[in-house]
């Protein structure tokens, strides 16, 4: 796994190495710039060579001191350089104070003001300003992670000269953010508004390249994080080992899943368990193919989809390895499990509510230990311990949410997998803390609101999304980006999530815990989105899946981690 760290967490680090005598700030600070000029340049190998321009905006704080040194090393390749500072120098933190003055050797420092002009003034005050229409690259070293509040003024950088209608080498400007572009909170990805009520939110600066230090931050991954950040670079400042398990509240970055435990050395179709998918009637039956192939495809040694018996000539005539069972009611689907190598459920997919909520009071009094369930209210006690695993979608999410019951059914062998509309049913108060405007910072993030529904419900809740997150009841995270290099558009189509369900039924089957078979299926349905590319539906996700297998147990796949950089690239 790849840890990925708050602003606080990362504060904590820098400040233990210091401490340590390991390293000064001032060499931090250095490390920092420099990694910032060799991130430029290998991303546009054109400004390596010759003499360019430049404008570099220092904030009051330590990321302004990061840019008084890329102006710095900038100057001595031969650029033209013009710093601006937003806030008092003589107020400036003691190392970035040092940067100032040296860079005061070399040239000039401006004072930087915001004034609220917008449309025509706005882009006129951009160009008689920073002259960005004669600049090569544009620096935004004001924040970085250490933003709290919204920066008001933004817009005559963002409106001016259409910096952002593209990126590249159609653009005379290039934009590069030193740790996080002004106006995201580094710890939820969200622009802090500086006024909630306005049209259009010209609160954040837009970055084509943002080049962050040791480690991934939240806000890279989440929300507006990754349109904001475009492509980000992890560099390597040099506080390594020192940064092990330094506040670390178990939030990571989902990798390449463990090849040992997907591979298939030994045993037999029931060693490798046995998911049954349940379905709803005729007409509706397509969503739980869908999960029931994902399942079979992962490598459950057997999969069985449930139906009303007036759907089973319909489903016949669709699945073959797949295992058809008349489910008719909850009395049928006692009888069923009453066969105990069937250790995994999907309910939801197609199964209609009032079905699901038969159907699932039943299999989760089933499957569930004995202990009290989590309920919604706070007379709830510790969770249940499972017999069978259960994962819970769609139509099984809403019956849920309309029943307070049986959400205090809920056990530690549960994975509940909402989407934004889904998680708003079961959890409405949560998701309107994350769906208000953000305008402190660290504001509430989709991390924050995924671990309060886990602890709530006692179980493991998946929340879609292309930054999908994943928490356990005790805290432990994980996100699964599909932004930036690892973009998966094409994963918004029908049925992707009932595929999703169905892949985590699977895992879950063969014996994997909930939050490793979560992580695992999240990770698989993204790469076999990315093998595919633009067209694919869900019907071609499961049948993705045998050579997105293959390339990873053959050791050649992509991978996230072989994403991300610690010496100026790749990229995410």
């Amino acid at each position: 796994m790849t840890e990925v760290v708050t602003s606080a967490q990362m504060r904590a680090i820098e400040a233990a190495a210091i401490a340590k005598g390991s390293v000064t700030g001032l060499e931090l600070m250095e490390r920092a710039g420099a990694a910032v000029v060799a991130a430029v340049f290998a991303e546009w190998p054109e400004l390596a060579g010759g003499a360019h321009r430049a404008v570099v905006l220092c904030g009051p704080g330590n990321n302004g001191g990061d840019g008084f040194v890329v102006a710095r090393l900038l100057k001595a390749a031969g650029w033209a350089v013009d710093v601006f500072l937003y806030g008092d120098a003589a107020k400036l933190p003691l190392d970035a104070r040092v940067n100032h003055e040296r860079w005061r050797g070399m040239g000039e420092v401006a004072a930087l003001s915001f004034p609220d002009v917008t449309g025509a003034e706005g882009e006129r005050f951009g160009d008689a300003v920073f002259g960005i229409s004669q600049t090569a690259l544009l620096v935004d070293a004001l924040f970085g992670i250490g933003l709290t509040r919204p920066v008001a003024g933004l817009h005559p950088l963002l409106t001016g000269n259409d910096i952002y209608a593209t990126f590249g080498d159609l653009m005379p400007v290039r934009f590069v953010s030193v740790d996080m572009p002004t106006g995201i909170c580094a710890d939820s990805g969200r622009v802090l508004r500086v006024d909630p009520g306005a049209p259009m939110p010209w609160d954040a600066f837009q970055a084509a390249l943002t080049v962050t230090f040791h480690a991934l931050k939240p806000g890279h991954l989440l929300a507006d994080g990754p349109e904001y950040c475009r492509k980000v670079v992890v560099a390597d400042i040099g506080l390594g080992p020192l940064a092990a398990g330094s506040g670390k509240i178990g939030l990571d970055l989902v990798g390449r899943p463990d090849t040992a435990r997907l591979s298939k050395r030994s045993g037999h179709k029931y060693s490798h368990g046995h998911a049954l998918i349940l379905s709803g009637g005729i007409g509706r039956g397509g969503a739980a193919r869908l999960a029931a192939r994902g399942a079979l495809r992962i490598g459950a040694g057997l999969v069985t989809l449930g139906c009303p018996p007036s759907a089973l000539t319909e489903n016949a005539a669709r699945l073959d390895a797949v295992m058809l069972r008349p489910v008719k009611d909850a009395a049928a689907l006692a009888g069923l499990l009453t066969d105990t190598r069937i250790n995994a459920l999907c309910l939801g997919p197609g199964l209609g509510v009032e079905r699901a909520a038969a159907l699932l009071a039943l299999a989760l009094r089933e499957s569930g230990g004995s202990g009290g369930g989590r309920g919604p209210g706070p007379e709830a006690g510790a969770p249940k311990r499972a017999r069978r695993a259960v994962v819970i979608d769609a139509d099984g999410l809403t019956a849920l949410a309309g029943d307070a019951a049986l959400f205090g059914l809920l056990h530690d062998g549960c994975v509940l997998t909402p989407h934004g509309g889904e998680f708003a049913r079961l959890f409405p108060d949560v998701a309107a803390r994350l769906e208000a405007p953000a305008q402190r910072g660290p504001a509430f993030s989709k991390v924050d609101a995924t671990r309060e529904a886990a602890a709530r419900a006692g179980c493991v809740v998946l929340y879609k999304g292309p930054d999908t997150v994943i928490a356990d009841p005790a805290g432990r995270c994980s996100i699964n980006p599909a932004s930036c290099d690892r973009a998966a558009p094409w994963l918004a189509t029908a049925g992707s999530g009932d595929v999703l369900a169905g892949l985590i039924a699977g895992l879950l089957a063969r014996g994997f815990s909930p939050f490793t078979a979560a992580e695992t299926a999240a990770w698989l349905h993204t790469e076999a989105a990315l093998l595919f590319g633009p067209g694919l539906i869900a019907e071609d996700l499961p049948d993705l899946l045998p050579q997105v297998l293959r390339r990873l147990l053959d050791q050649r796949g992509p991978t996230v981690a072989a994403a991300l950089s610690t010496d100026g690239g790749p990229y995410l």
